[in-house]
């Protein structure tokens, strides 16, 4: 169904007070799970987390890559700007 959002709205009650539309908007402070990309709506601090292992695969440099010494990001060689006496620097850093 096509919506035309360029449409003026239509409501029963055009004067509806600022109080009663307070009313309607829920209050901020109420945690939903919908905020489960926010990392400070989770607790860790009861959790134990001592057992559990991590699998990390840590790659060597590839002949097409470099470490920025700013940034300290590895970059593609497409991203280097130049050298400096301490190492590459990326394009960004520039």
């Amino acid at each position: 169904m096509a919506t035309d959002y360029d449409a003026p709205r239509k409501t029963d009650d055009e004067n509806e007070s600022i109080e009663a539309l307070k009313e309607r908007v829920p209050s901020k402070s109420v945690a939903t799970d919908d905020d489960a990309d926010n990392p400070g709506s989770f607790d860790l601090s009861a959790a134990d987390l001592a057992d559990v292992e991590l699998d990390v695969v840590v790659l060597p440099p590839q002949e097409h890559e470099f470490t920025c010494v700013s940034c300290f990001l590895v970059k593609d060689r497409l991203q280097f700007d130049h050298e400096t006496k301490l190492g590459p620097i990326c394009r960004e850093c520039a």
